[in-house]
């Protein structure tokens, strides 16, 4: 179900202080402060002695004593005390998650440590590009599993059905989608030239007249999504390749998986409109609020359909096969990259055979 070798966003910076905070992610219970050095760490929420939280303990300047019987694990999960005893016994230790703090992110590797590379941690230019400016909106807390919540962010087709008033219009109903699957990011994209602007630039855009408007949606596997989507004045003829020239705007969803049925989006956006105008960040907070309850109401309906239908199979044959349309082929590909991630994580390769008996033609 889940990929574990991979950067996971824990928080937004500002929700890690001095106190314990209990993080579920893959299923897994983490407890994760900010120490002393103002630099946030997280290990197993779980004492190995008695198995209490240790975020149910307290903090020993930047070491946590767990609160049943007093053991205490510094920041790199060793313990360091066990009250009545001099020896600490080999297995008196926790886990620990590397982690990385970046663009105001926290960002966790909930696998394998040797392997994680904090190059690969999200990133991109605009965040530090003074022409753009980034907010941090909110965390929208979904009872859906993360599979489908990446779909939908990785759809343009479904703009014009859930969010009429908001992100899309009729408009673009029949306009075709493109898809890019060769990359290891996922693309899928659409412009909608000469057209009424959707409500979110009615509001935001000031356009008078006609726009040309695009999508582009990015879907990081296995669980980060950017959506590059604007405006401009259908009278510029904007071609693809400067999209800058127009009212641009990424939206940006980075998806914690906390259990199989919950998901928990962080979502924020950057502009390269409205520089450092905080009244425009609120205003578009609120437009965003609209359609991503929007797709809240899709996905949990999804969720529960989907759960209702795995308890009948378990009693009698299914009614029916689902079916696949043109517009799937995104989320086709990512769920087979998911399957291949899976697959490799659950097996281990031991390189090319030396003098093998056995030859592939």
């Amino acid at each position: 179900m889940f990929v574990n070798n991979a950067w996971y966003v824990a928080g937004w910076s500002a929700e890690f202080g001095e106190s314990l905070l209990r993080v579920t992610i893959l299923e897994q219970h983490l407890v994760m402060y900010r120490t002393s050095t103002n630099i946030v760490v997280a290990l197993e929420d779980r004492c190995p002695h008695r198995q209490l939280p240790l975020s149910k303990g307290k903090r020993i300047g930047d070491d946590i004593q767990c609160g049943y019987h007093g053991m205490t694990f510094d920041c790199t999960g060793s313990c360091v005390r066990i009250p009545g005893q001099d020896n600490v016994p080999s297995s008196a230790y926790v886990n620990t998650y590397p982690i990385v703090e970046k663009n105001n992110i926290v960002f966790v590797w909930m696998g394998d440590a040797t392997k994680a590379d904090e190059n690969q941690v999200f990133d991109m230019p605009e965040f530090n590009d003074a022409g753009w400016h980034s907010h941090q909106g909110d965390s929208l807390h979904l009872r859906a599993n993360y599979l489908n919540v990446a779909e939908n962010l990785v759809d343009p087709a479904h703009v014009s059905f859930v969010h009429p008033t908001t992100l899309g219009n009729a408009a673009s109903e029949n306009v075709p989608v493109h898809v890019d699957t060769t990359g290891d990011v996922l693309v899928a994209w659409r412009w909608i030239r000469d057209s009424e602007p959707v409500g979110f630039f009615k509001n935001f855009g000031n356009f008078k007249g006609n726009v040309d408007r695009w999508h582009y949606y990015y879907l990081h596997i296995p669980s980060i999504a950017v959506i590059d989507f604007g405006s401009a004045d259908a009278a510029l003829k904007l071609p693809e390749d400067q999209r800058d020239k127009g009212v641009r705007i990424f939206a940006l969803h980075f998806l914690t998986p906390v259990d199989e049925h919950y998901t928990i989006d962080r979502w924020m956006h950057v502009r390269n409109a409205a520089v450092g105008d905080d009244d425009a960040s609120e205003q578009m907070d609120a437009m965003f609020r609209i359609a991503f309850n929007e797709d809240k109401a899709i996905l949990e309906a999804i969720e529960a359909q989907e759960m209702e239908e795995q308890q009948a199979t378990q009693q009698r044959t299914p009614k029916r096969k689902p079916i696949r349309l043109a517009i799937d082929k995104g989320p086709l590909v990512y769920r087979r990259r998911i399957r291949d991630l899976l697959e490799a994580e659950s097996t281990e390769d031991l390189g090319e055979p030396v003098r093998p008996t056995f030859v592939h033609h």
